[in-house]
């Protein structure tokens, strides 16, 4: 007897023919935030974008970077490590960089990438105490040890995160032999866009731009707006001091932090942590008043007036009160208010709204939909379902409200018979900023 799937009622030979099904569910979810990248200046590291991913970090931050994840040196990167799920850092200054190297006898020890950095590396030969024609060979990062191997000639070295080893022959004892010659590259605006480039390949929720270069954050800001725009990439930029931006995917920061111990922070290098907390804010959270850890000050001080004019210019400003700085108010660079781009839309958190509703229909569609389900009014209602179902996660977070699936949502044949055009209104949930209150005394 026959047996087996249809997808017709064509069989010929008697049998039983059973098709197993799931029932009807939505694929689409609300997508997880929290990636962070930056292109970034470093004295250690390979060419193009070093992935750093939050629960690694400690134990892959020296061998990545060079510095371990304590080391006040990248004290920025480990701030924003503290929010975001994953750093992206496209190295600039990798491409044209120079090795350093060390030679003892016939051993040549060489920096696994160019860079100052490979300059703190040392390589100290011993004879082992423990057995007999063999050597101890361990290298030392700024004087702390990273490496040991104990072998009898150079061939046996096995190269490691920070140095590979050439040569033949018995090795040379030495109490210890700088590398030397490490150079960092040299960065240009080409260094820059090609960061911007690699960058593009790589999904991330917000690009942080450490610098107060005119030119360089005058590039950003074009970046961001053909992205958005004409790419679909749903991405933010913040940068330093580019109110004049004025388009709500771009975020200014105005001033800076003195942190716990006293130290003032640099403002392109605390944007690394105000970059991370804006890709780290949830779809329905809004970073207004939100404290940053470890701050006790604001550097430059503002007066009230002063704060004022910075949030009318849409920058986002940090204030300080009772030994805790706090982000005044979580808003982008958008002060040019039309029809289509109502006040509300220099609302940070209103944007992650839409941005997020962007670009999971377009994971979902792309990934269920396009050229899988027909265009006809069975395959219009699937589609139509799923985006109610997402929507309705949505409302169920308090992202959006008031979504009516009635009026709300229309999905609708094209003009051509491979097209179709989905009509949405929604509203985004704002925070509460601000409250009203009259007290009447009797």
């Amino acid at each position: 007897m026959a047996n087996g799937t249809w997808t017709t009622q064509n069989k010929v030979s008697p049998g039983t023919y059973i098709n197993f099904k799931s029932a009807a569910r939505a694929v689409g979810t609300v997508g997880e935030r929290g990636v962070a990248a930056f292109p970034a200046p470093l004295p250690w590291g390979p060419e193009g974008v070093i992935k750093l991913e939050a629960e690694s970090f400690l134990q892959n931050a020296e061998k990545l970077l060079g510095f371990g994840a304590a080391d006040a040196r990248i004290r920025h990167i480990a701030a924003a490590m503290a929010h975001a799920s994953r750093v992206l850092i496209y190295r600039l200054g990798a491409k044209g960089s120079e090795q350093a190297k060390a030679t003892v006898g016939e051993l040549t020890a060489t920096a696994n990438y160019g860079g100052t950095r490979g300059n703190d590396l040392q390589i100290i030969v011993q004879a082992s105490v423990d057995e007999p024609d063999h050597y101890e060979v361990r290298t030392l990062l700024e004087g702390e040890e990273v490496d040991a191997q104990i072998v009898g000639s150079i061939e046996e070295l096995v190269n490691h995160d920070f140095v590979t080893f050439t040569g033949s022959g018995e090795l040379t004892e030495t109490a210890g032999a700088a590398l030397a010659g490490g150079v960092d590259g040299p960065v240009s605006n080409g260094d820059w866009t090609a960061a911007l480039a690699a960058l593009e390949a790589e999904e991330f929720d917000v690009l942080g731009v450490p610098t107060d270069d005119a030119a360089i954050k005058q590039l950003a800001v074009a970046y961001t707006k053909r992205l958005r725009e004409q790419e679909g990439k749903k991405i933010v930029t913040v940068l330093y001091n580019h109110p004049q931006a004025n388009y709500e995917g771009i975020i200014s920061l105005k001033n800076s932090i003195i942190t716990t111990d006293g130290l003032a922070v640099e403002p392109i290098y605390l944007l690394w942590e105000i970059t991370a907390m804006e890709a780290a804010a949830n779809v329905n959270e809004s970073l207004t008043y939100t404290e940053i850890p470890n701050a006790a000050d604001v550097s430059p001080k503002m007066t009230y007036s002063e704060m004022i004019q910075a949030l009318q210019n849409g920058e986002l400003v940090l204030t300080a009160s009772n030994g805790k700085v706090q982000i005044q108010q979580d808003i982008n660079t958008l002060t040019t208010f039309t029809p289509e781009k109502a006040k509300h839309f220099s609302k940070n958190r209103v944007v992650r709204v839409l941005d997020t509703i962007a670009r999971d229909l377009q994971r979902t569609f792309a990934s269920s939909y396009l050229g899988k389900i027909g265009n006809n009014a069975d395959g219009r209602n699937l589609l139509k379902g799923e985006v109610l179902s997402y929507l309705g996660s949505l409302q169920g977070i308090g992202a959006i409200q008031n979504f009516d699936a009635e009026s709300d949502l229309e999905v609708l044949p094209g003009n051509e018979g491979d097209a179709v055009v989905i009509n949405l209104n929604v509203q985004p949930v704002d925070s509460i900023e601000k409250i009203y209150m009259t007290v009447t005394v009797n």
